[in-house]
């Protein structure tokens, strides 16, 4: 009996063993995407600082792809090939970039593919992408620490800095312990009160003067007005101009008429010149009274003698034959 159920029980055992083994192989086939469409992208990288063969490549957060294969170039770069899943080709375009980062503070290596422009057109089979410096944990740590040292230092100098001033030494020592310093403060913050309401009042003011302006401003641009016409048209100022310039020349012969009578005052007030003495010297002032009706009485009895010669008969035709003519 024995022997008739042992190749049954081995049977059964052979079949949970592959059923493990193929429910293992789909798992893990699962986890790296074994049975997915995939496409090869590269990047170049000067230092990939720990990332091996199977680790994960992510987009926004989620797990597309897997490393697959990490070779040297000519140089000390090193090309890092990805298998990245068919179905996010349309998500990465080709000015997209990676970066190494870590899966947690000390996790594991993994890739990261950020960026890209709508404008780009979309990666293609091997492909390379961009990459980007990324800081490490140990660049983290470095930066740590020297922040550190530099918080260290700064501490120090705190704390001397409390010594001093607690010791009595230094200038904010004096100011701390002096007793008319807020005296002091509390006279100047008076002073700052009535220098703000100074400056308050002084602020009015200048709005005042500015809202003034803006009228004054606003009534120049009004159209009809004289100084409107003067900015603006250029006949009216043409005309302005020359009456400006006849003005001045008016005034210049003013001013040389005003000259000229002032040069014949002191004419008439010399002596010396005719009109001087005329002016001045009574007796000649008479003698050419006396003269001038002297003349005006000749000259009347001339006038009675040139009519009398008009009447003489010896005369009288020529004058007729004259006036006839005329």
């Amino acid at each position: 009996m024995f022997k008739n159920k042992y190749p049954i029980i081995v049977g059964a055992f052979t079949s949970l063993g592959l059923i493990i083994l193929i429910a293992v192989v789909f798992t893990v086939g699962g986890q790296h995407s074994t049975f997915v469409k995939k496409f090869e992208v590269k990047a170049v990288f000067d230092d990939i600082g720990g990332l091996k063969v199977g680790d994960n490549v992510w987009l926004s957060g989620i797990k597309i792809g897997v490393i697959k294969s990490i070779d040297f170039t000519d140089n000390t770069a090193v090309l890092v090939n990805m298998n990245i899943q068919r179905k996010v080709d349309n998500l990465i375009h080709r000015d997209s970039k990676v970066k190494i980062s870590s899966d947690g503070l000390m996790g594991n290596r993994i890739i990261i593919i950020y960026g890209g422009t709508v404008a780009a057109p979309m990666i293609t089979e091997n492909d390379r992408l961009y990459t980007e410096k990324s800081i490490d944990t140990k660049d983290m740590l470095s930066t740590l620490d020297e922040s550190n040292k530099n918080l260290l230092a700064i501490t120090n100098n705190l704390k001397e800095i409390s010594t001093k001033i607690l010791s009595g030494k230094g200038a904010i020592s004096v100011l701390l312990n002096d007793s008319t310093l807020p005296k002091n403060i509390k006279h100047t913050v008076v002073d700052l009160r009535s220098a703000i309401a100074h400056l308050k009042t002084t602020s009015a003011l200048s709005e005042n003067a500015i809202h003034s302006f803006n009228d004054f401003s606003s009534k120049l641009n009004k159209e009809g007005t004289l100084v409107n016409d003067l900015v603006t048209d250029t006949i009216v100022f043409n005309d302005l101009r020359g009456s400006v310039s006849q003005l001045k020349s008016t005034m210049d012969n003013i001013t040389r008429f005003s000259e000229n009578i002032k040069d014949v005052s002191k004419s008439l007030n010399q002596q010396s010149n005719t009109a001087g003495a005329i002016l001045h010297d009574e007796q000649m002032a008479a003698h050419l009274k006396d003269m001038i009706r002297n003349l005006d009485s000749a000259s009347h009895k001339l006038d009675q003698d040139l009519q009398a010669v008009q009447h003489n008969f010896l005369l009288r035709g020529y004058f007729r034959k004259k006036a006839k003519s005329q």
